[in-house]
């Protein structure tokens, strides 16, 4: 399988991940606060969306690119 074939496919996989979830999320720490033996800490939660169109346009270039013979 040449290279051309895998970056294909991991672009339609990547397309199809996007369309099924919808985005990602991660946790960052944000504030620590030690006050004599107590310790707080509190974590965000951030989400990062990802757009309709680009998962489709990640399917259909990988489409493409699977298609076309070099």
């Amino acid at each position: 399988m040449n290279s051309m074939k895998m970056m294909a496919i991991a672009l339609i996989v990547a397309g199809a991940l996007a369309l099924a979830y919808g985005g990602f999320s991660y946790t960052k720490d944000s504030h620590d606060a030690d006050m004599g033996p107590i310790h707080m800490s509190f974590d965000e939660t951030e989400r990062v969306n990802i757009p309709m169109w680009a998962g489709i346009g990640l399917v259909v270039l990988g489409g493409v690119l699977l298609v076309v013979k070099r």
